[in-house]
């Protein structure tokens, strides 16, 4: 005979097919909320890493700005020493220039000329004095012009003054000190 299955098996089946579903349903929802965990994660890694990378960048910058810093004040100090040691060439090249001026107005002070007063300013020097008359002035002034040390006189003033029973000429002369080197490095070329 023919075995007829009375039990409910359709009910155990679906039951059984809910039981299933809910099974997997559960494990999607575990590696679904897995996934976002380990994605979260890796992201969060990767977050850090690029923050540690950018924090050495910003380190690194630091110091290559105290670095450069300090490059610029080396470099502000070597203009400087630079500076002086052009200014210590000058002198010492022009140390000798200041005896031969005295030296050459030495020589070619007329008689009956006086000097009161010497000023230099650069190259240009300012000499004061009193001459017996207005010509011992030209005269001081050709010799000056013949002069390989002073060069281009120029009369500020002459006053004639009574002194007692003599006259005398004040006078106030400009004239151009001649650098010997200056004539050597144009003729060098």
């Amino acid at each position: 005979m023919p075995r007829i299955n009375l039990l409910p098996w359709r009910e155990a089946e679906r039951k059984k097919r809910q039981r299933d579903f809910g099974v997997a349903m559960a494990a999607g929802v575990v590696a679904a909320v897995a996934g976002i965990l380990l994605t979260m994660f890796i992201y969060s890694q990767m977050i850090s890493g690029q923050e540690d990378r950018n924090q050495r960048l910003t380190d690194e910058i630091v110091e290559l700005e105290k670095s450069i810093t300090e490059i610029d004040g080396l470099e502000r100090q070597k203009e400087r020493l630079l500076a002086r040691m052009e200014i210590i060439e000058e002198l010492q090249k022009s140390r000798p220039e200041i005896v031969h001026l005295f030296d050459e107005i030495a020589r070619q002070l007329p008689e009956g000329v006086y000097l009161s007063g010497l000023k230099q300013t650069g190259s240009r020097v300012e000499v004061r004095g009193v001459a017996q008359s207005s010509t011992r002035v030209s005269a001081l002034m050709r010799q000056v012009d013949a002069s390989e040390w002073m060069a281009d006189p120029e009369v500020d003033r002459v006053e004639t003054t009574q002194s007692g029973a003599s006259r005398q000429a004040e006078f106030v002369v400009y004239l151009k000190q001649e650098h010997q080197g200056d004539e050597e490095m144009e003729m060098a070329p």
